[in-house]
């Protein structure tokens, strides 16, 4: 479990297909205080550690990621030099500042609109008609890795939608949204309560 509040910025530095594909990873975490085995959410997906190097500020990662994961996620994000976002599991006792993030991705979304709107930017994003009816106004939504509120939804005739958020000067240095432009692509993870409050309504409907 995550919540969304990203700790550093990796760079895919090697990517090679081993049956799954195996990635390694160059961050700034120190390997001494990463488990083999701990799992770490890259751009929102929850992979786990299989090998470590380097030292402090100049960590080595490594992680296998399988097709299935590579299938689901949006194109391009497993090539070498990559950014990644980067945010290790939550523990107990650790701060929620984000909302709960699973670090599964449900689907992948395109910026529609990337404009600068005062000090901030403003994000929008078109998400299919199969995922429309998670996101609401005021409600949290996980964006490669980061949790963020969204601002505003307008639903379109096709059944799809496009949700709006805003991106800080904070945010956009310490992630990688801050370099989005119209046409990217970006993993989405609704909220997980959006998930079981859509289950009960068709169980009661």
């Amino acid at each position: 479990m995550f919540t969304g509040i990203v700790t550093a910025i990796g760079t895919i530095e090697s990517a090679e297909q081993r049956g799954d594909l195996r990635v390694v990873v160059a961050c700034r975490f120190d390997p001494a205080t990463i488990d083999i085995g701990a799992s770490i959410a890259c751009s929102g997906v929850c992979l786990t550690v299989i090998a470590l190097g380097g030292e402090t500020g100049d960590a080595r990662v490594t992680f296998d990621v399988s097709g299935e994961t590579v299938s689901r996620t949006k194109q391009g994000m497993w090539d070498r030099g990559a950014k990644l976002n980067l945010e290790p599991a939550l523990k107990l006792g650790d701060e929620l500042g984000g909302h709960l993030v699973t670090g599964h991705v449900d689907s992948v979304g395109q910026v529609v609109l990337a404009e600068d709107v005062g000090g901030s930017r403003k994000i929008a994003i078109r998400i299919s008609r199969e995922l429309a009816p998670f996101v609401a106004p005021k409600g949290s939504i996980t964006i490669d890795g980061v949790s963020l509120t969204v601002n505003d939804v307008r639903d379109r005739t096709d059944g799809t939608c496009d949700f709006a958020v805003n991106i800080i000067p904070h945010t956009g240095e310490v992630t990688t949204l801050g370099a989005l432009t119209k046409g990217d692509r970006v993993n989405l993870e609704i909220d997980v309560l959006a998930r079981y409050l859509k289950r009960m309504q068709a169980l009661a409907g």
